[in-house]
């Protein structure tokens, strides 16, 4: 056994450095005035306490997205960030969240609102939502986080009909312990802790007691002759309350059932029969404050398929929302405390959608469009978050495969630009930050005119990551079984294609549009492949870097309306434009454009020399592309493409050397195979169309 070796002894030590030193300890009434006094954001309500964990674990503003991220979803930190979120859309509607769950700590509305995430099957919106709880159970563990209720104790002292069972009771709700004092008392206690309080909120508590409770201190106070220190002294202790969706506690998670058997009482609690013949059904001990509003509390309400509720058990919403109270049967209103989140997807929205009598639910509801990814890297990166968090067999993803996927997936997501200059590629690439590609795209107005031509928003339709996903995983496992140790675009692609019209989720309308997107993905890798075969084939870094130098000298000569050396005569001479223009073509690079592309090198190479870089033409992305292209086009005519296809053509050790550049650039042996013979059948087929 090494000194890492799991015991039962060091297992039950980490167990316990888990748990909050003040979990089983009880405290008087006074300790917890002094406390809340010391420490006012003990006393926060649920709103300012769910604002404040989303600060708590860390926010970063990306400069490049343009968005506020939350750690807690970019990050993950609690676990090494096995459930991280990727793309500007999702964390854009995340932020919307936090703001609302912000404006309602301030008290400004939304706090008397549901915030309904809205999106398509597989967005994330129910990831996030879990996320948010599980967070929510670590941050109230945290000193940070800490909130505390109350139980009453010793009752059957008092109270001759007690039930013994019944002689200690935690609160029904979990109330703050500040409800066990009257109006007027516990505003003067408000008053100083705000005093005490920084906090871009006020604390303020103007709740009443649980009926149950209602009816302890009544009973109490009778005895004691309204001697309320009496009856806080003897029978009332304080607990620390601690966040627990498994022991619904201050978190729930509420799922509609069937129609006909829904019922209200799995929100708002129902009677509790085994204690009807020790009370009478009238009495308010006798009821069980088991329903999901009961359950969360001062916490997180998450209402999972919201809007397949049946109308009339929305009505309960109205109440929890707008007055943030609910109305059990045969009961008082009761006050809650609680961020109440619902989740739906586009169907249902659909259906509701323009249903007058669903007017006043709408209106108490704060909706969050939780959209699909329409940046294909960042789609990418989901599909490599799946594959890390799995037990992967040994099987290397080729280059490409999974920004190909999430390529197909994000065309079939994003609208139809509106104009003559830009494609869908066009725009797919330009939203993902590609604008060298389609520098005259405005990308903001680009979404603007999107968003106003959806239905709902732009990403709120397409293929989900889930089929996605699952496809890539069924590529995997049939490359396994034909003995394959390499994933690639190819596979993967046919996957996509056999499969699409088995998806339940795509409708039957969408299919010859999405072939064809699928037909516009193949031609993007098409030209990535050669593109890696092109370096692997031409790359020669002595000679990029003479061209490169060759290439900024008659730029900044350019520039500066000067001449430049000839390097074979020694003679002064204008700027070579041709040569200037052979490389700047192979980016595509317009006349017009030529002078901004120039300067913006010029810029660059003038930044790197204040920094003390050498120049280096292959740490520019740009200008490496079009000196490798210019290259390749320069050698292309001596290499024998049709000799790439078949490996009988050429000598092994060729052969080898064009390999071993493939696998440079992440390639698997077999994979850069399937690639050379891809691409070489795809160039030697257009140099005979030349």
């Amino acid at each position: 056994m090494t000194e890492s070796t799991p015991t039962l002894e060091s297992l039950s030590d980490q167990y316990r450095d888990t748990i909050p030193a003040d979990l089983r300890t009880t405290h008087s009434f006074s300790w917890y005035l002094e406390t809340v006094t010391e420490d006012p954001q003990i006393a926060r309500n649920a709103h300012q306490r769910v604002a404040d964990m989303f600060d708590f674990y860390g926010t970063a503003y990306d400069e490049e997205m343009g968005v506020v991220e939350y750690a807690l979803a970019a990050e993950d930190p609690l676990h090494d960030g096995e459930n991280t979120f990727y793309g500007r859309e999702v964390h854009e509607a995340i932020h919307q969240f936090v703001n609302k769950v912000k404006s309602g700590a301030r008290g400004l509305g939304p706090q008397k609102r549901i915030k309904l995430l809205l999106g398509p099957v597989g967005s994330g919106k129910s990831d996030f939502d879990r996320q948010m709880r599980r967070y929510y159970e670590d941050y109230t563990r945290r000193d940070d986080g800490r909130l505390y209720t109350f139980r009453w104790t010793n009752l059957c002292d008092v109270i001759d009909d007690q039930d013994p069972a019944d002689d200690v009771v935690r609160s029904p709700m979990n109330q703050d312990p500040l409800v066990l004092l009257p109006q007027d008392q516990r505003d003067v206690v408000v008053t100083e802790v705000n005093e005490a309080l920084d906090a871009p909120y006020t604390i303020r508590n103007e709740q009443s007691l649980d009926p149950a409770s209602e009816f302890y201190m009544d009973s109490l106070l009778a005895y004691y002759d309204d001697d309320l220190e009496s009856v806080l002294d003897h029978h009332v202790e304080i607990v620390r309350l601690v966040a627990d969706e498994n022991q619904r506690r201050a978190i729930e998670t509420f799922e509609p059932k069937d129609k006909k058997n829904q019922d209200e009482t799995e929100l708002t609690g129902d009677v509790n029969y085994s204690k009807i013949a020790i009370y009478g059904e009238s009495d308010p001990r006798a009821f069980d404050y088991s329903g999901a509003f009961c359950n969360a509390n001062r916490g997180l309400f998450s209402g999972e398929e919201l809007l397949k509720l049946q109308r009339e058990f929305l009505y309960d919403f109205l109440h929890a929302t707008q007055e943030q109270t609910i109305k059990p049967k045969n009961n008082p209103r009761i006050d809650i405390d609680q961020v109440i989140v619902g989740r739906t997807n586009m169907p249902e929205y659909r259906e509701k959608k323009g249903d007058e009598t669903m007017e006043a639910f709408n209106d108490r509801t704060k909706r969050i469009d939780f959209p699909y990814v329409l940046q294909y890297d960042e789609e990418a990166r989901i599909y490599q978050k799946m594959l890390r968090n799995a037990d992967l067999p040994d099987i290397n993803v080729e280059p490409h495969t999974l920004s190909m996927a999430g390529l197909f997936g994000v065309l079939t997501r994003i609208e139809e630009p509106d104009t003559e200059t830009i494609d869908m590629l066009q725009k797919a690439k330009a939203y993902n930050g590609e604008i060298d590609e389609a520098e005259d795209v405005d990308v903001k107005k680009l979404r603007q005119e999107a968003d106003e031509a959806a239905e709902v928003g732009e990403g709120m339709d397409g293929v989900s990551p889930r089929f996605i996903g699952d496809e890539i995983a069924e590529a995997i496992m049939d490359s396994m079984h034909r003995d394959r140790s390499f994933l690639s675009p190819l596979t993967t692609f046919t996957h996509f294609e056999e499969n699409l019209e088995n998806h339940g989720s795509i409708p039957a309308d969408h299919f010859q549009r999405y072939y064809r997107y699928l037909e516009r993905v193949r031609e993007e890798y098409k030209e990535r492949a050669i593109e890696d075969v092109r370096h692997a084939l031409a790359y020669d870094l002595e000679e990029i870097q003479r061209q490169g130098e060759k290439y900024m000298d008659h730029v900044m000569a350019y520039i500066d309306d000067a001449t430049v050396e000839d390097e074979i005569t020694g003679r002064e001479q204008e700027p070579d434009e041709q040569f200037l223009r052979s490389v700047e073509e192979k980016l595509d690079l317009p006349e017009d454009r030529k002078d901004d592309f120039r300067q913006e090198v010029s810029n660059w190479v003038s930044r790197r020399a204040r920094e003390g870089d050498t120049f280096h033409p292959q740490d520019n992305d740009r200008l490496r592309r079009a000196l490798e292209r210019k290259l390749w086009e320069d050698k292309k005519h001596n290499i024998n493409f049709s000799a790439l296809v078949s490996s009988g053509e050429m000598d092994d050790e060729e052969r080898n050397a064009w390999i071993d550049g493939l696998t440079d650039q992440g390639y698997s042996r077999e994979g850069a195979k399937e690639v050379l013979e891809f691409a070489g059948a795809e160039v030697a087929k257009s140099e005979m169309e030349e």
